[in-house]
């Protein structure tokens, strides 16, 4: 009797999940730990980027909410892009003219604009809100997170605040900063005379002193050194995540630097 091959059943078709989530709740939290909210940001700003953060989170249980992570973040970023550039202009437009002014990198534009295209395409039917997946959707939120923090208006002085708040920023930004890898691919480029692992390296170790105790006269000139290395690399880097991490890095910089700012007489 002849034996029939087994009839070969539905194509398989892999689960988008699998591609694209952490394992577990711990592993979920783990990739939103470097969305540190920024200080100083509306009520409004603040609520919307936090909203995105836990939509990512919570897409463990349900994987469409990652990409309605990314939508809702461009809530927040409109809203800081109309302020900086007072201008009511469409979220394209407005993201051109940020990149044309320096104020965020064109690696750092690119991905905005990236989500920009997502929300779109959204609301042309064009995908639907599977599109992404947790990883990729926290990339795309990272960029608001980062476009945000450039942003805002710069921390008040110490004087104002007591140097509180400006303190807990930093402290907060380099606990983020220090979990993150140096941008691939860039150990030994140097941009406009500024080597990126040297500046980062330079700019880590005043930042930790000066959390640790403070900086001394010398500390803080060679700080000011960095901003200035950090205002001519920054604009300049057209890969996302490098143009992100520089510019979270700046941030740092000029926290730091602005506790030693002379007090007005």
């Amino acid at each position: 009797m002849t034996t029939l091959p087994p009839v070969p059943g539905p194509p398989q078709v892999p689960d988008p999940r699998s591609r694209d989530v952490a394992l577990d709740l711990a592993g979920m939290d783990a990739l939103v730990a470097g969305l540190v909210l920024p200080d100083g940001a509306s009520p409004y700003v603040t609520s919307a980027l936090e909203t995105s953060r836990e939509l990512i989170r919570h897409s463990w249980y349900r994987y469409e909410f990652a990409t309605v992570a990314v939508t809702h973040s461009l809530f927040a970023l409109e809203q800081v892009l109309a302020g900086r550039l007072a201008v009511e202009a469409p979220l394209p437009e407005l993201i051109e003219r940020a990149a044309d002014a320096g104020l965020v990198g064109a690696g750092l534009a690119a991905e905005l604009d990236r989500g920009r295209l997502l929300r779109s395409r959204l609301a042309q039917g064009a995908v639907t809100s599977a599109a992404l997946g947790p990883e990729r959707a926290v990339t795309a939120v990272r960029a608001v997170f980062d476009a945000v923090a450039l942003l805002l208006p710069p921390p008040p002085t110490a004087e104002a605040t007591n140097g509180a708040a400006p303190e807990e920023r930093l402290a907060r930004l380099w606990k983020a900063h220090r979990s993150a890898p140096f941008p691939a691919g860039f150990r030994g480029v140097d941009i406009e005379g500024v080597e990126l692992v040297l500046l980062d390296a330079d700019v880590a170790g005043l930042v930790q002193r000066e959390l640790d105790g403070g900086l001394d006269g010398t500390g803080v000139a060679v700080l000011w050194a960095c901003i200035a290395g950090l205002d001519k690399a920054v604009p300049l880097i057209d890969e996302t995540y490098c143009s992100a991490y520089f510019a979270r890095l700046r941030t740092m910089a000029k926290l730091a630097a602005a506790r030693h700012l002379p007090t007005a007489t």
